[in-house]
C-alpha cells in the first residue's frame, strides 16, 4: 500500500489525485456536481453530492492505484453544513460565494467590534464566512436553527461520512470567523459574543494529524482548506517561495513563521497546514475570470491562445491602456463588494489585442497589491514565486506576472493543486513520512523558472502608479 490519495472537495466538482512516495501521479479523478442559486446572491449544494462524488472518486482511484496507505482532505472553504443530532443534513449548504449575509457581518463586527474581531481572528467579516452564514439561520430559519447539534465544513461532512468523526482542522476553521488564529483553537471570546454552542464545533486539529481510518483501516488526515492546501503542492511550507494562484479568483500566499495580521485586514491571516505556522493571503475575485468575461464579451469563439498572440503585440503598459479587474467586487486591496471593473486611457489605436493585453496586466497589478500588503506585515521577503492555475498556462501571462511582482516565477512538474497538497497530509497521517516538510520535499519539483524581464518593471513601475489612482477615482463615480 504505497499509494497515498489527495481528495479535493471543489465548488463545481471532487478532485481525487493518488501519487507514490516520490509524487509520481498514478491517477487522477474528478466527478462533478450541480450548483444551487434560489435566489439572487445565494449559493447552495447538497452535501450528499459531495459524499456521492467522493465515494466515485475514492473507487476509481483505487482500481487503478490500488489501496492507499492514507487518504487527505482538503475542499472548498467557509461553507456551512448544519446536522442535528443524527448527523443528518438539515438544509443545503451555503457555499462561500453566497453573498446573503452583509447585514449578520454588520452584526458581527457591532458586537465585538471590528478591531477586536481582527485581533482575535486575523481577519473582518465578509459575506464568504461561516460565522455570518450560522446568524443568518438564527435570523431567517430559526426552526432549522434550533435543531442544529452540530456544524461541519464541506471536506469536514466528507470525512463524516468516510470515518464517522467529526473533526476539522486548523486551518480550514480559520476560514469560520470563530477561531482565535494565533492560539489555534476555538475563540471563547467571539462564541460567547455571538451565543452560539461551543459544542456544535468539532475538535480543531493539525493538518496531517490522523482523524480516524476508513472501514478499510486507512488513515484520514485532518486535512486543509483549499488554498493551504494548494501551498502545499506547489512547496510553500515555509517562508521563502510564494505560491501565486491564477485562476477564476486570484490568490497571493505567503507562509509565515508567527502569526501576523494586516490592522485593516485588506490580506487573510489563517492558520497554515503545517503545524505551528500560519499564513498571510491576498484574494482577488476576477484574476482568469476577467479574462474569460473579455473573450466571452467580445469574442465568444475565438482560442484563449489567438487572443493571447494578439496581446503579445503591445509593449509593456499598453500605452497607458488601464484595466481595473474589479468584475465581480473586490477583496484584496478593498474589501468592497460594490467595486467594479473599467477599462481607462482607450485610444483609436488600441485594439483587440490592447484590450487583451490590459487585462493580463490590470490582474497582475492586483496580485502585486496582495503582496505589498503582506510585505507590510514583516514577512520575509520571498526570493521567487511558485504560479499555477489556468493562467499559468500562458507564458506572457507569467512574464508579466514575473515582471510586475519582480520576482521569478516556477511552475511545478505536478500540477494537482489541493488535491496534490492534501495527498501530502494524507502521507503524513499515514506514517510515510515523518512531517509536512519532508513530504513536500519528497514530492515537489520546481521546472520552468521565468526571470523578470528587465526592460519591462521600469515601465511596469510606472503604469502601476496609475492603476493604483485609478480605484479611488472612480469610486465616487461607479458605486
Amino acid at each position: 500500500m504505497s499509494a497515498l490519495f489527495g481528495i479535493d472537495v471543489g465548488t463545481s466538482a471532487t478532485k481525487g489525485v493518488a501519487i507514490e512516495p516520490d509524487g509520481t501521479v498514478l491517477a487522477r479523478e474528478e466527478a462533478e456536481y450541480p450548483l444551487s442559486t434560489p435566489h439572487a446572491g445565494w449559493s447552495e449544494q447538497n452535501p450528499e453530492d459531495w459524499w456521492r462524488a467522493t465515494e466515485t472518486v475514492l473507487a476509481r482511484l483505487t482500481e487503478t492505484a490500488g489501496e492507499p496507505a492514507g487518504i487527505g482532505l482538503s475542499g472548498q472553504m467557509h461553507g456551512l453544513v448544519a446536522l442535528d443530532s443524527a448527523d443528518r443534513v438539515l438544509r443545503p449548504a451555503i457555499l462561500w460565494n453566497d453573498q446573503r449575509t452583509q447585514a449578520e457581518c454588520d452584526e458581527i463586527e457591532r458586537t465585538i467590534g471590528r478591531d477586536r474581531l481582527i485581533e482575535l481572528t486575523g481577519n473582518r467579516a465578509l459575506t464568504g464566512f461561516t460565522a455570518p452564514k450560522v446568524l443568518w439561520l438564527r435570523n431567517h430559519e430559526p426552526d432549522t436553527y434550533k435543531r442544529i447539534a452540530k456544524i461541519a465544513l464541506p471536506k469536514d461532512y466528507v470525512r463524516l461520512r468516510l470515518t464517522g468523526e467529526h473533526a476539522t482542522d486548523v486551518s480550514d476553521a480559520s476560514g469560520t470567523l470563530l477561531l482565535d488564529v494565533a492560539e489555534r483553537r476555538w475563540s471563547d471570546d467571539v462564541l460567547s459574543a455571538l451565543d452560539i454552542d461551543p459544542r456544535w464545533l468539532p475538535p480543531g486539529l493539525e493538518s496531517p494529524a490522523a482523524t480516524g481510518t476508513t472501514k478499510d483501516g486507512t488513515p484520514v488526515a485532518a486535512g486543509a482548506g483549499d488554498q493551504a492546501a494548494g501551498a502545499l503542492g506547489v512547496g510553500v511550507d515555509r517562508p521563502g517561495p510564494l505560491s501565486i494562484a491564477l485562476g477564476t479568483s486570484g490568490v497571493v500566499f505567503a507562509a509565515l513563521d508567527r502569526f501576523a495580521a494586516d490592522p485593516q485586514a485588506r490580506v487573510h491571516a489563517f492558520c497554515h497546514a503545517v503545524p505551528d505556522a500560519w499564513h498571510a493571503m491576498g484574494v482577488m475575485l476576477s484574476a482568469a475570470g476577467s479574462l474569460a468575461w473579455l473573450r466571452n464579451a467580445t469574442a465568444p469563439n475565438t482560442p484563449f491562445d489567438t487572443l493571447l498572440r494578439e496581446a503579445e503585440a503591445w509593449p509593456p503598459g499598453t500605452e497607458n491602456l488601464i484595466f481595473l479587474p474589479y468584475l465581480a467586487g473586490e477583496r484584496t486591496p478593498h474589501a468592497d463588494p460594490d467595486a467594479r471593473g473599467a477599462f481607462a486611457g482607450l485610444s483609436i489605436r488600441h485594439d483587440r489585442g490592447a484590450l487583451v493585453r490590459a487585462v493580463l496586466e490590470g490582474v497582475a497589478f492586483a496580485l502585486r497589491d496582495s503582496l505589498d500588503l503582506i510585505a507590510q506585515l514583516g514577512a520575509e521577503p520571498p526570493n521567487r514565486g511558485r504560479i499555477s492555475g489556468g493562467g499559468a498556462r500562458s507564458d506572457l501571462w507569467t512574464r508579466i506576472v514575473a515582471a510586475v511582482l519582480e520576482l521569478p516565477l516556477e511552475r511545478v512538474a505536478v500540477d494537482e493543486g489541493a488535491a496534490l497538497g492534501a495527498a501530502i497530509l494524507g502521507g503524513v497521517a499515514g506514517g510515510v513520512w515523518p512531517d509536512v516538510h519532508a513530504g513536500v520535499q519528497a514530492t515537489v519539483r520546481p521546472r520552468d523558472p521565468v526571470e523578470p524581464n528587465p526592460d519591462w518593471i521600469e515601465p511596469y513601475r510606472d503604469q502601476r502608479r496609475r492603476f493604483k489612482a485609478l480605484y479611488p477615482a472612480l469610486k465616487g463615480v461607479l458605486t
